[in-house]
């Protein structure tokens, strides 16, 4: 075997595609077969319980050491539960409630959900601090706004997940809390020291680290106080001097989508790849719908690197061959870690007076028999995707307004107009304010990131999961039993 024979099996051991279709494509079977590290499976690649086990199961015959990895977060952002709405609180709720326990298994639950699917990665927790309240691409993802709050959940999410014999990878290193673009479609800036990030955004990943994490997954984003020469998923001031070195993390590194346009958008996906390996990562997350033309293009990019001596062979070797050894890890994790037998609803699972608790409901708000519905539907962040959410996830049948509909509401009723970080979309709050206007008695919902001042949120969430959104109905009810009671003088 020649060298770039010997450098291109090590090539396809660091790559990670997604794919198109809910069964095993021929190109992909066979690329799994000749060595390729696995597979990213996506919402669109799930249908069902029963499906997505088939098609892991197509995954591990060609490759039983396949890492199968998902983005599953345990509320907003789901794959598993994309058709039907997540049934977990979510992370800012979690971290609204502080208990670490009900945080450990929460994730210990989508990890067994993991289990029973046969994936072995899950691209989770967040332990982003969610320091900007207009950031587009975190929110609710976060825990929360305080770094020592944001660390223990962090933790006992990692505890949890990796307890199951699930690989957790913690994101987005070093943190893309305190952004206000989103590096799928661009590439943020964090003007940040290094000092500045010890004393906040480092902090959940100390913590992750500590309590087990198997992964750690990269951002797209630009630190020009700490590398001004591109994104942190090819700087090898990030991820060799602070990741590896200061904070001794000696796991997998993978990278967040090489699709996205905080990564590729000027060099294209193969130049990304190179870039991202020779800084340091191991896994390259490729991004969705992948092809094989793609994935050759790639590992010809990082063949012609080793050949002009950009890219040194032996870090294209370690990296394949943690990857290699990580899958090996699993395997024996889920010989050794029996799933449990599966008993009871998962929606029955968490308690929704726990989550209505967390809610943040401004003083006075009550809440009508005689009430309509109207969930103010925007377009959700590429990360969150096309997932059922909230109310009409929870079985409710709303008036469902977009931008430009007109909106009919008979004077009497009392609307409950339900949104998304409400404050960020101006067709929303200019809704808003007609509707309050009149009708004086309509509740705003927000199941996002409420801005800070809550100007259009009579009721903050703090998360649009079916969990989530089960708990905003049951919580309606309640306040309008209380209000007819009182409005009657009964007990």
């Amino acid at each position: 075997m020649t060298d770039r024979q010997t450098s291109g099996s090590h090539a396809a051991g660091v790559l990670l595609p997604g794919f198109a279709g809910t069964t095993l494509p021929d190109w992909l079977a066979e690329r799994l077969r000749l060595g390729l590290a696995g597979v990213c499976l996506f919402a669109e690649n799930i249908v069902s319980g029963d499906q997505v086990r088939r098609l892991t199961d197509q995954i591990r015959q060609a490759n039983p050491l396949a890492l199968i990895a998902i983005d599953e977060e345990g509320g907003d952002v789901t794959r598993l539960f994309a058709a039907t709405g997540s049934p977990y609180p979510g992370n800012a709720i979690l971290g609204r409630i502080d208990d670490l326990d009900y945080t450990e298994a929460v994730a210990s639950s989508v990890g067994w959900q993991l289990r029973r699917a046969s994936c072995t990665l899950d691209f989770a927790p967040d332990v982003d601090i969610n320091s900007n309240p207009d950031n587009p691409v975190i929110g609710v993802r976060s825990f929360g706004t305080d770094p020592a709050l944001v660390a223990r959940h962090s933790a006992a999410w990692v505890r949890g997940l990796e307890s199951t014999g699930i690989a957790s990878s913690v994101k987005h290193f070093p943190g893309h809390g305190d952004t206000a673009q989103d590096s799928h479609v661009a590439l943020p800036v964090v003007d940040l020291s290094l000092d500045e990030l010890r004393e906040r955004e480092l902090v959940p990943f100390r913590a992750a680290i500590e309590a087990g994490a198997s992964t750690i997954m990269t951002s797209h984003i630009v630190l020009p106080q700490v590398d001004q020469e591109g994104p942190a998923t090819f700087s090898r001031r990030i991820l060799g001097d602070l990741l590896r070195g200061e904070l001794g993390f000696a796991g997998l590194i993978v990278t967040d989508a090489l699709d996205m346009a905080g990564a590729s958008a000027e060099i294209g996906i193969p130049a990304a790849a190179v870039r991202a390996v020779d800084a340091g990562c191991d896994l390259l997350c490729i991004g969705t719908r992948n092809t094989a033309e793609q994935l050759d293009s790639i590992e010809r990019a990082l063949l012609d690197a080793i050949s002009d001596g950009s890219l040194s062979a032996a870090r294209l070797e370690d990296a394949g061959v943690r990857n290699h050894d990580l899958a090996r890890v699993l395997d024996q994790r889920s010989s050794l870690i029996p799933i449990p037998e599966y008993v009871g609803e998962l929606d029955e699972q968490f308690d929704l007076e726990r989550t209505t608790g967390a809610f943040d409901v401004r003083p006075g708000v009550t809440v009508s028999a005689d009430r309509a519905v109207v969930v103010l539907e925007t377009a959700s962040n590429i990360a969150v995707g096309r997932s059922l959410w909230g109310v009409v996830a929870a079985g409710a049948d709303p008036v469902v307004q977009r931008r430009g509909d007109a909106l009919d509401l008979p004077p009497g009723v009392q609307p409950v107009l339900v949104g998304k970080n409400n404050h960020r979309h101006p067709w929303v709050r200019e809704t808003i304010d007609a509707v309050r206007a009149s009708h004086p008695s309509a509740i705003v919902v927000d199941m996002g990131w409420a801005g800070d001042d809550r100007a259009y949120a009579d009721v903050a969430t703090f998360g649009g999961s079916r969990h989530a959104g089960r708990a905003l109905l049951a919580w309606l009810e309640t306040r309008a039993a209380d209000t007819g009671a009182a409005e009657t003088g009964r007990p």
